[in-house]
């Protein structure tokens, strides 16, 4: 070879070496969300989603009518409307003026007189049982108890500022009332809180759960494979519905709620994890049965010459492999689990008032039905949220699914 054609090679090599530095390998995550964004009906649902869920969070802050409020004389059953509300104007609730505004603040002058005589009390112990009396009557007495139903320390702060911002300005009734004279718009926004945190947390559960569980009996095989997928299918044969009637009743024994709340535990999110470790079954063997089918591959051949750990080997490189048969499971699940929150909180066993959920007001709905007059609106506001809902999820879910499909990758 002579000495310009050897220069030409050299400098062909240091042009390719230049280009091969210049391009940069994309993530499976990069990539998939690069092809996500181009699927339109999943970035919608993405977006009615995401919205969804700053709705469900912010109802203390919105100027909503109380959730929880009756007026069996005159607003029962009341067809949707545009007529103005004003926040405590019920007779029955005997604000001051009948203004949510103007009982606060004769309340809040009330209490700060009585924290004024308890401060003037020199006796400790007469001090703090008028501090305790004090807190009593705020816990019963304060306006903000009577309208919502039993407001955490940010849901507290959030319905004040809602106070500050619209003072006792609420929606009209646009959704109607139900059966007991309540806004049905404040329900279906507050019912959401509810049934999507039980969706995302009980899926949540099950996911971990489950992938995991099915993950490690794909990979390893023989005996132990096996044995696990024995134990899920004795799991399989056990009627779930008795044993979430029993934990449930256990666990709403009172000394055993107080317990549990003595750690900060409560009921509810007792019946959040009771669901979620019920669906991990399928999940297993789903996720089981594409590791077996992947364990045998080059990749997870590489990954054993290297080095690489069984644990490591499993949620490192088999798990982001079967994440689009995951994805699609979870469309499943989460409106399995919120159809079986309306089935148990129907039973009396799930989410009971004055707390309120969707599968509470679409049970409420059906219960007003009748032959002689339609009250459509109870039903059909609660079931568009749900049904927007799920719709969303399976647009969602199918739009992951392709993303996450490698042999989607230049579709």
């Amino acid at each position: 070879m002579n000495l310009p054609d050897s220069r030409k090679n050299e400098e062909a090599l240091a042009q390719l070496l230049e280009e091969s530095r210049k391009i940069r390998g994309v993530s499976l995550w990069k990539d998939a969300w690069r092809r996500l964004r181009r699927n339109r009906p999943a970035m919608a649902s993405l977006i009615f989603l995401i919205g969804l869920g700053l709705v469900a969070f912010l109802p203390p802050m919105l100027p909503l009518q109380s959730p929880l409020d009756k007026d069996l004389n005159n607003r029962r059953f009341l067809s949707p409307s545009f007529e103005p509300i004003t926040m405590g104007s019920r007779e029955g609730l005997k604000f001051a003026d009948g203004k949510l505004t103007s009982q606060l603040a004769l309340f809040e002058a009330e209490i700060a007189a009585e924290t004024a005589e308890a401060l003037a009390i020199k006796d400790p112990l007469k001090q703090a049982e008028q501090f305790e009396s004090i807190q009593d009557r705020i816990r019963v007495e304060h306006p903000f108890n009577q309208l919502w139903n039993q407001l955490g320390s940010v849901s507290f702060k959030m319905v004040q500022i809602r106070v500050a911002i619209f003072g006792d300005y609420a929606i009209p009734s646009i959704f109607g009332t139900d059966k007991l004279g309540r806004d049905l718009l404040a329900r279906v926004f507050w019912g959401a809180r509810v049934s999507l945190v039980v969706g995302l947390v009980a899926t949540l559960v099950s996911l971990m759960i489950g992938v995991s569980y099915g993950a490690i009996a794909g990979y390893f095989g023989g005996w132990i494979d096996a044995a696990m997928m024995r134990i899920v299918d004795m799991l399989y044969s056990i009627p779930f519905i008795f044993v979430v009637i029993y934990l449930v009743t256990f666990l709403g024994e009172e000394s055993v709620k107080a317990w549990l709340e003595s750690y900060g535990i409560n009921q509810i999110m007792i019946f959040y994890i009771i669901i979620g470790a019920i669906y991990w079954l399928t999940m297993s063997r789903v996720v089981r049965g594409q590791v077996l089918s992947l364990r045998q591959e080059q990749f997870v051949e590489s990954a054993r010459t290297i080095g690489a750990s069984p644990m490591r080997i499993v949620f490192r490189h088999l798990v982001p492999n079967v994440l689009g048969i995951v994805i699609v499971y979870l469309t499943l699940t989460i409106p399995a689990v919120m159809l079986f929150e309306a089935f148990l909180s129907f039973l009396g066993l799930g989410v009971a008032p004055p707390d309120v959920s969707w599968g509470l007001l679409l049970n409420d709905g059906v219960e007003a039905l009748s032959s002689v007059k339609l009250f459509w609106w109870v039903v059909i506001f609660p079931g568009a949220a749900l049904a927007m809902t799920l719709f969303a999820l399976n647009f969602l879910g199918d739009g992951l699914r392709d993303a996450l499909d490698p042999k989607m990758k230049n579709r």
